[in-house]
């Protein structure tokens, strides 16, 4: 017969094993949420849900219209037209949280990005990007990337093709930048997985 305390002690053994322990720390890493949770109101009115992209890097950057760093927007244009027939998704996030640099409302907006430099990729509505206000994207990118968050506009936060935040880059890396483009790149290129499925599909 064993006794409570020894049945104890085995428990304890077993939990403590390295088996356990990574088997444990994988399963945390498959529950916790990816952006492909969350989804922004689009200034057209229309949700912008991000599973829809699921499997393909999202570029996700928090803009304002009256911003030293605002001419960027002509920069993700660009880089929309470049890579977006390849799967690339850019959302931008108008935000007021900086300098009180995006004081206007939809209309305003609009104008600016639409007319002014041309954006054609996806515009969120007004929201915070940091604080207990913020956007739940940005409260969960906090969490995953800690001191990585927004300082200023054109902040841009890389999703992977995994859900996960691939990169983050400041607003003064340039939308065209080469570190940029490098790390959207890393995530379009088709993984050893994906090629073997597709060698097998084939067959």
């Amino acid at each position: 017969m064993f006794d409570r305390r020894h049945i104890l002690t085995l428990l304890g053994g077993v939990f403590a094993s390295p088996a356990f322990v990574t088997h444990s720390w994988a399963q945390a890493q498959m529950s916790r949420p990816t952006a492909y949770g969350f989804s922004f109101k689009g200034l057209d009115g229309r949700d912008i849900r991000l599973a829809e992209h699921a499997g393909k890097p999202i570029l996700i950057v928090n803009t304002a219209s009256l911003c030293g760093y605002t001419p960027q927007y002509a920069g993700l244009q660009q880089l929309w037209t470049r890579l977006r027939e390849r799967g690339l998704l850019i959302v931008g996030v108008p935000s007021n949280d900086f300098g009180g640099q995006e004081p206007g409302g939809s209309t305003e907006i609009m104008k600016t990005a639409h007319h002014e430099y041309g954006v054609s990729f996806p515009l969120a509505e007004k929201v915070a990007v940091r604080g207990s206000d913020a956007h739940p994207f940005y409260r969960w990118a906090a969490l995953e990337r800690p001191g990585e968050s927004p300082r200023w506009n054109f902040h841009k936060y890389l999703v992977g093709r995994d859900g996960r935040i691939a990169a983050s880059f400041p607003q003064t890396i340039e939308p065209m930048d080469a570190r940029l483009i490098a790390a959207i790149e890393k995530e379009l290129r088709p993984q050893a997985s994906d090629a073997a499925s597709q060698r097998h599909s084939a067959r």
